[in-house]
């Protein structure tokens, strides 16, 4: 029987595109198992390391927190109590931070481009964009917002 190639730090942060500190931090706050070490004490890391690291990373590319890939990490495959139904959940919730991130972006876009517009020569005595950072512009308002009618 073959035993498993092992990689150190470097070569892990090579394959998975991770920098060698960040590894070093998802192993003290328990995303990434502890390393064996060598007798010298370089961490050794093997094909599960990679794949691990390589989904904490991607993870991390869609925006869950730290939290989050905790949690996706323990609804490992082989549980048979559902995992595929909390890891949808989690990702629906984190779904919908994302598209309000994006409404507020689009709103945000609409009030600054309408500034940079209305200031297209830059030479008016009042600056739209000064205006618009200072207030006096409408605000976007922000996704799922509703007006409160007064009564």
């Amino acid at each position: 029987m073959r035993e498993p190639t092992m990689i150190n730090i470097g070569e892990l942060s090579r394959r998975t595109g991770c920098n060698v500190e960040t590894v070093r931090y998802y192993e003290r706050i328990g995303l990434m198992p502890p390393a064996p070490r060598t007798a010298g004490r370089y961490r050794l890391y093997g094909e599960t390391d990679v794949r691990r690291l390589a989904f904490v990373r991607r993870a991390r590319e869609l925006g869950f927190t730290l939290t989050d890939v905790r949690t996706l990490l323990t609804l490992a495959p082989d549980q048979a109590d559902g995992p595929c139904a909390q890891a949808r959940n989690l990702a629906a919730a984190h779904l919908a931070d994302v598209r309000a991130k994006i409404a507020d972006l689009r709103a945000m876009e609409r009030v600054l481009g309408d500034a940079v517009d209305r200031c297209a020569t830059g030479k008016t005595p009042h600056c739209p964009v000064i205006d618009a950072l200072a207030g006096e512009m409408p605000r976007p308002r922000r996704a799922g917002a509703t007006r409160r009618r007064r009564g």
